[in-house]
């Protein structure tokens, strides 16, 4: 017997036609006349970020710019009464056995641990899926970051974050005792020449717990684990406690996930941990795609750069090199004069001979082997005009910048304190070098007496940086070079006779610039040749005098590594050759 029934499956939404067939038996069996309905895509997992901020004002809101980058949903869902990502922020307290601002006596690492445990009960009576602890000098740059560790579907996992140095949130090697172990495989991992998520005994800093997996409940910052009986330090406590509950530690290194500095001593001031921390922003906006921090604190530190003026050369269209540069100074605490390059690529021949413009006769480039490009001919007058315009306003001395530079630690306390030195031993100058592509290497260069990390330059390249006294400006200015003109990072050498073709200098007759160099250098470009990222505007244009001819020879014509762009013998920072702790 047949027959049909109509079921009501929700009151309010849908009814469904169902055909039963009764054959020999009480049962029956629906087929839906009307297609099933697809199922809804899942929610995002609950993630609860946990803080620790101390001292703080130089980096948490840049902390809190990064968090509110992340591609994850951070408002109220129509389906989920609760947030997808929250934020607890904790507070670390000082205390009177304390011996200054990065000292770690036992009281504070107890209470450190405390807070870390507190926030894990949190996220734990929230129902969250993860918890993310997260230390507040760490910029998760990378918007997919915490995506692509929930993706690695582990219980532990970290992002590898850089530094300056080759330290990093992880270590490859452990002591019996719990302690750091150098091994082989740190390196590679840290370098991105081993590229994965890799198993190791320890992360810190920045790691995900997946809340989800029954051997999380197992994991502890405090109180320690029975048998731990070690140093009281809070990321070797936990360690220990993963490793009892086992559960594996991965750092994953696919791609570059974000910044964190290099740990200060005991000894060191909160001045120079927000110097280091200004650092640390600096090679993340120069590194890495980020663009924009939501938040910008009151800086701490004193803007004034030793009452010199700081010009910051750029081109209108390259919009990106100049929001780089000007919140990196801005960071940095620098005062800044934008401006405006000259774009020698929009220059024809009637304008170059209106400004009295010929190239240096004989002079070819060294490695593309062509004349002066126009390229070349705005780099040059760009930096030309800051050198009249030093003359005209009667300054003193001045610091001249191009846009695609880095820098270094301490970048400006250190030329502060150089030019102060300068000033002290009464040592007369014209040119100092900042930033510089150190050319002639097989014999050393000899030191300034009097004045610490200042050398007599040889041949170079680069103009990156520089300072500039007003009998300098003048000195350059009276060769008339615009009527000989060749490349200004060659022009430099040849008046402070250190130009390796004579042919070229005899075209100077006044050769007397009294030239310096700080030494370790203390900027150095944000890209090299061949490098993601990397254009030259100077070289890849025409040549002066004839727009058909292209000079895209960086790219194309000969190998980056003998290009005037790649990197220096020497261009290497004193402080990435250190271990990485």
């Amino acid at each position: 017997m047949f027959y049909f029934s109509c079921v009501p499956l929700f009151s309010h939404c849908f009814a469904y036609t169902c055909l039963c067939l009764s054959f020999h038996s009480n049962e029956c069996t629906c087929i839906a006349y009307n297609p099933v309905l697809h199922e809804t895509s899942l929610l995002k997992p609950k993630v609860v970020i946990a803080v620790l901020a101390r001292n703080c004002e130089h980096s948490l809101p840049y902390f809190l710019g990064c968090i509110e980058r992340l591609d994850y949903p951070k408002d109220q869902d129509p389906f989920c009464v609760s947030v997808k990502l929250s934020v607890l922020v904790q507070y670390i307290c000082s205390y009177v056995d304390e011996l200054g601002p990065k000292h770690w006596p036992e009281s504070r690492f107890t209470h450190v641990m405390k807070l870390r445990q507190a926030a894990l009960a949190a996220a734990r009576a929230q129902w969250a899926d993860y918890i993310l602890f997260a230390d507040s000098d760490n910029l998760l740059t990378n918007t997919r970051v915490l995506n692509q560790l929930i993706a690695e579907n582990r219980t532990l996992v970290a992002p590898m974050l850089e530094s300056r140095t080759l330290y990093s949130n992880f270590w490859c090697g452990m002591t019996s005792q719990g302690y750091y172990k150098r091994t082989p495989h740190y390196v590679p991992i840290r370098n991105w020449k081993r590229t994965g998520c890799h198993p190791v005994p320890m992360i810190h800093s920045t790691m995900l717990i997946d809340l989800r997996r029954s051997a999380s409940a197992a994991l502890a910052f405090y109180p320690v684990h029975h048998y731990y009986l070690w140093a009281l330090d809070d990321i070797m406590a936990f360690a220990f406690s993963a490793r009892q509950a086992g559960v594996q530690m991965f750092i994953c290194n696919q791609e570059h996930y974000g910044y964190l500095p290099v740990p200060l001593n005991t000894k060191q001031t909160l001045e120079e941990e927000v110097e280091s921390f200004s650092h640390t922003f600096t090679e993340a906006l120069s590194s890495s795609p980020i663009q924009k921090i939501i938040y910008l604190p009151k800086h701490l530190m004193n803007s004034k750069m030793n009452k010199c003026c700081v010009y910051l050369i750029n081109l209108k269209h390259r919009e990106d090199r100049r929001d780089r540069m000007l919140r990196s100074l801005e960071v940095l605490g620098i005062d800044v004069t934008l401006t405006d390059a000259v774009d020698g690529k929009v220059l024809n021949s009637t304008q170059l001979r209106a400004l009295g413009i010929e190239m240096l006769p004989g002079y070819k480039d060294p490695y593309a082997d062509r004349v002066l490009t126009k390229g070349e001919i705005g780099c040059f007058l760009s930096h030309y005009n800051i050198w009249k315009k030093v003359v005209e306003l009667q300054q003193q001395q001045v610091l001249v910048l191009e846009d695609d530079v880095r820098f270094e630690p301490s970048f400006k306390s250190r030329l502060n304190t150089i030019l102060e030195d300068v000033k002290q031993s009464g040592l007369l100058w014209d040119l100092i070098y900042v930033g510089r592509k150190r050319l002639q290497i097989n014999h050393p260069e000899h030191w300034v007496e009097g004045v610490k990390n200042l050398v007599i330059p040889d041949y170079s390249y680069w103009t990156l940086g520089y300072a500039l006294s007003l009998q300098g400006a003048k000195t350059l200015l009276e060769a008339q070079p615009l009527s000989k003109m060749l490349p200004v990072d060659e022009f430099l050498p040849a008046m402070f006779n250190k130009h390796p073709k004579e042919e070229y200098m005899s075209h100077f007759k006044q050769r007397n610039l009294k030239a310096f160099s700080v030494q370790p250098l203390l900027l150095f470009p944000s890209h090299y040749t061949g490098e993601p990222g990397y254009f030259s505007d100077t070289e890849t244009s025409t040549i002066w005098d004839d727009e058909t001819v292209a000079t895209d020879w960086d790219r194309h014509h000969i190998r980056g590594d003998r290009s005037r762009g790649d990197k220096s013998p020497t261009a290497i920072s004193e402080s990435s050759l250190r271990d990485e702790l």
